[in-house]
């Protein structure tokens, strides 16, 4: 199978930073897109951001001009980069990726979420 692992999040103060993480391995032949989603607390999932393979990017009016979201695609891996960090992004971040395996399935896989705290 295809595994994700996101990581980076923590506790950091309103106009702090934060980068996350995600590498992808497994049976991986290729990653199409890849990217971020949250979910705050009560509130339902959001896009934050995609990349594309060719690193076409697509963000979140909320987070335009204070996140920035990379790949390595020799590494399988995702990046997000947070700055500016306000109270309202508290929330769980999770990675996601649109994967073909070496066995030619199209497999879209979650990692299990990295929380991200912002104190005012």
């Amino acid at each position: 199978q295809v595994q994700l692992v996101d990581s980076g999040g923590g506790l950091v103060q309103a106009g702090g930073s934060l980068r996350l993480s995600c590498p992808a391995s497994g049976i991986i032949l290729s990653i199409n897109s890849m990217g971020w989603d949250r979910q705050a607390p009560g509130k339902q999932r959001e896009l934050v951001a995609t990349i594309t393979r060719g690193g076409s990017t697509n963000y979140a009016d909320s987070v335009k001009g204070r996140f920035t979201i990379s790949r390595d695609n020799a590494k399988n891996t995702v990046y997000l980069q947070m700055n500016s960090l306000k109270p309202e992004d508290t929330a769980v971040y999770y990675c996601n990726a649109f994967t073909i395996t070496t066995d030619y399935r199209n497999l879209e896989v979650w990692g299990r979420g990295t929380l991200v705290t912002v104190s005012s």
